[in-house]
């Protein structure tokens, strides 16, 4: 008989619905009889016993909220009849034991990458244009187009096409072989374009965060070299970012071409002064070519984005696994999403190797959680309405299932948004748990591949960090197989284990690290850059 109900952890009271149940019907679950209350959808939670107001709710383990009103044996939970809440954490209470997982098949794998000369390796071979301030974005614009244009392989998509159709009035619009088969200038280098509304007219913390964030995407070891343009007024002047720059990398050797408006006359001037030296320098950085390199080089941003209460099932724990044999191979996964990691501090903390980590982490969750507050407002707020709708009704709930991301094993630092990452093993990134703010934060600190959970959908991508798209069931596949990289439903079904789907996460990793495989935010050219202004964002 195929299993209606899953429980995450011995201690949950509350059990998961892997499909719809029908009010009445009668449920064989752990060999009690458990009638449904009321029609429950798949992905929803029904409570495994009578809870009374004020009772606890636990899930993976953890307090996840507490009942709102008595909630029956097989009573669904809802906004209405369960509040937020989770544990206190004080600080740490116990060293926790790792056994790492056997990783003896991957320890002498390789991947094709970019070697630089400070060590670092890249999965990607990126020249970088973006401005110090929001005035350059038009210009930014104007330099993306005539680089694309001339510089990228393209296609008429199915979109001109069928605009063009309809300026012409006819059915079709003919496409010239020209358009259709145009070979791309270089074969080693990518040109990509960021713009941003940040550099003046906030706070100036704002601009020197700002100034730290591109000097990780300069620093980061997808990036070959950049192009930056400056106004020259504005607040975050050129030697701020070359200061942020120096304290990155002070020894950073990548070529970095700064031009500034307010000194270089007309626009055309400028524009064609950019266009020569940047095509040189691009020029030269295409003659770098892959070389094999150790996993130990790669680091691995973990997010999620669009979650269902089926992430926290599959995709996320599978995508653990995967972290922690990263993390046995010398590697670094990079764990991000502070306000969903609400509720399980007290495992992250006990797991922090250094005890000044440990306080470092709950003072950046405690600082942050109150700006929130400050703010109106509160990490309880953070569920979506999508996934609110898929059974994510508590922050502590989709928290926990969030930190399942992270695998098991030792955090070996922690580290504020824009600080790089320098150490093996598992890292925590203070990011919002906003999507493109945390996956912007996540490049910026140096991760060369991420990892994106969803179980809505979402096309996220990243200018300069592949990023891979990992489903929690088989239905987002079916109808958005265009933005899905890898699918864990097969959990879901129960015919493959947590740690198959890992290791085959990490197979993906490999492969894309190595230029064998375009994920789908890269087939569809999809670069989505936000930095996390220090206000609030969740």
């Amino acid at each position: 008989m195929k299993t209606k109900l899953i429980k995450v952890h011995p201690e949950d009271n509350v059990a998961v619905a892997l499909s719809d149940l029908k009010a009445g019907e009668t449920v064989t679950f752990e060999g009690n009889d458990i009638r449904i209350v009321s029609d429950t959808k798949a992905k929803h939670k029904i409570a495994l016993t009578g809870l009374k107001t004020g009772d606890q709710i636990l899930m993976y383990g953890v307090l996840v909220g507490k009942a709102n009103e008595t909630i029956p044996e097989g009573g669904l939970l809802t906004t209405e009849n369960v509040k937020h809440q989770s544990g206190k954490v004080s600080g740490k209470t116990e060293t926790t034991s790792w056994k790492a997982p056997d990783v003896s098949k991957w320890k002498d794998r390789t991947f094709m990458g970019y070697q630089r000369e400070d060590g670092q390796v890249g999965t990607a071979n990126v020249w970088l244009f973006f401005p110090l301030v929001f005035c350059e974005n038009r210009n930014i614009e104007l330099l993306k187009d005539v680089f694309d244009k001339e510089l990228s392989y393209y296609k008429t998509n199915n979109q001109r096409r069928l605009l063009r159709s309809l300026i012409s009035g006819q059915t079709e619009s003919p496409v010239t072989e020209e358009e259709d088969h145009r070979p791309g200038i270089f074969e080693n280098i990518d040109v990509r374009f960021i713009t941003h509304q940040g550099g003046c007219g906030g706070i100036r913390q704002d601009s020197v965060t700002l100034a730290r964030l591109l000097a990780g995407y300069v620093n980061n070891p997808n990036v070959a070299g950049a192009t930056v343009l400056s106004l020259g007024c504005q607040n975050l002047q050129i030697d701020i970012f070359r200061d942020a720059v120096n304290t990155i990398n002070p020894d950073l050797k990548k070529p970095i071409l700064i031009y500034e408006q307010q000194k270089m006359g007309t626009v055309e001037e400028m524009l064609n002064t950019i266009i020569r030296e940047s095509f040189e320098a691009i020029r030269e950085a295409d003659k770098i070519k892959r070389v094999p390199a150790p996993l130990s080089k790669l680091k691995v941003g973990l997010e999620c984005g669009g979650s269902d209460g089926f992430s926290g099932i599959s995709a996320n724990p599978a995508l653990g696994y995967a972290s922690d044999l990263l993390a046995a191979l010398g590697g670094s996964p990079i764990l991000s999403e502070f306000p969903e990691l609400c509720g399980v501090e007290q495992e992250l903390v006990n797991r922090c190797t250094d005890p000044s980590d440990a306080d470092k982490f709950l003072s950046l969750m405690k600082a942050y959680e109150k700006s929130a507050i400050d703010a109106g407002s509160g990490f309880d707020m953070n569920p979506s309405p999508g996934n609110i709708r898929d059974g994510l009704i508590t922050d502590a709930m989709k928290s926990a299932g969030a930190a399942k991301k992270g695998g098991t094993s030792p955090v070996n630092a922690v580290l504020d948004y824009t600080e790089y990452v320098t150490k093996p093993g598992l890292n925590l990134l203070c990011t919002p748990g906003n999507d493109v703010e945390s996956t912007t934060g996540l490049a910026g600190s140096g991760a060369n591949v991420i990892v994106f959970t969803t179980g809505l959908g979402t096309p996220t991508g990243n200018p300069v960090t592949p990023v891979v798209k990992v489903s929690s069931n088989t239905e987002l596949v079916q109808k958005m197989p265009d933005i899905i990289d890898v699918d864990t439903g097969a959990v879901i079904r129960g015919e493959k284990s947590i740690e198959e789907m890992g290791e085959e996460i990490l197979e993906y990793i490999i492969r894309v690290a190595g230029g064998e495989e375009k994920t789908k935010a890269m087939q569809l050219d999809q670069n989505d850059f936000i930095p996390w202004k220090r206000g609030v964002s969740l």
